[in-house]
């Protein structure tokens, strides 16, 4: 379970460039449960995916992981716990190395590093297999560098990684938004597969309202650091995206209203 309390981060603060990036967020993840993060551009989602990777320590608040409180832990004591795929295909693996080779590499995610572990004909087969299920022909790849795929293969790959040694969570950071349509509906449709077979619990940050609306089974937005909307259960089934849209137009009127009433009562007390 992923508990977040009272979690709060300003970067720049006291200057012209203040961002309160996050502001009293309370969040709670049951264990195998799929939550998508959905705001526009600075509304805080992307940060509070770092802040539970570790990017950045929180100013106020706690992160519990499980057993474990990791609001003070380094990003790197993080790793044997947090499974993460970035947006950009070709973050997370090494270009040189061999699909073989990268793919032993996660799993010693969070040990120290090394390549000691036999590449015996039977774990070449297991891993054949594992890879064989993303069905695009790279099992028979596993020589090759994984800098010769295309972004959709390496994305699926990525993900297969990540999830490779059953993580107690797995961060998907916007991870479709760079590839091409097909590659795209392809990846999201690896991830709801593999996150139900593997029976992870997943937090994906994503810009598709579709992808939210199809994937995960709880959707939260959030505006301005805060989180405003929680679709869950009953709800999140009848959700569909004009239903998003509109709670993005309500917010963003409502905040505009608010402004407006704040500016009408300076000026009269001016």
């Amino acid at each position: 379970m992923l508990k977040i309390e009272s979690l709060s981060k300003t970067f720049h603060a006291n200057t012209a460039n203040e961002v309160r990036a996050l502001q009293n967020v309370n969040l709670i993840l049951e264990n195998g449960s799929f939550t998508a993060i959905i705001g526009t551009n600075g509304s805080g989602k992307s940060t509070l995916l770092n802040a539970v990777a570790g990017t950045f320590e929180p100013d106020t608040g706690s992160i519990h992981l499980e057993n474990h409180d990791i609001t003070h832990w380094p990003e790197y004591k993080r790793a044997s716990l947090i499974g993460r795929v970035f947006q950009n295909p070709f973050a997370g693996t090494v270009a040189e190395m061999t699909i073989m080779e990268n793919i032993v590499i996660a799993m010693k995610r969070g040990q120290r590093r090394s390549l000691h572990i036999a590449v015996t004909k039977t774990f070449r087969g297991e891993v054949a297999d594992r890879v064989r299920t993303l069905k695009m022909g790279l099992e028979d790849r596993l020589d090759n560098p994984i800098g010769t795929l295309s972004g959709g293969q390496r994305q699926a790959l990525t993900l297969l990684m990540a999830a490779w040694t059953r993580p107690k969570i797995l961060l998907l950071d916007e991870h479709t938004a760079a590839l091409d349509p097909k590659s795209a509906a392809k990846v999201a449709e690896l991830t709801k597969i593999i996150i139900e077979q593997e029976k992870l619990t997943a937090l994906m940050v994503t810009h598709s309202m579709q992808q939210a609306v199809d994937l995960p089974d709880r959707i939260i937005m959030m505006h301005r650091g805060n989180i405003v909307e929680d679709y869950h259960h009953e709800q999140k089934q009848r959700v569909r995206v004009p239903d998003l849209m509109s709670t993005f137009d309500r917010v963003q009127k409502r905040e505009l209203f608010d402004e407006s009433v704040a500016g009408m009562l300076e000026e009269q007390y001016i």
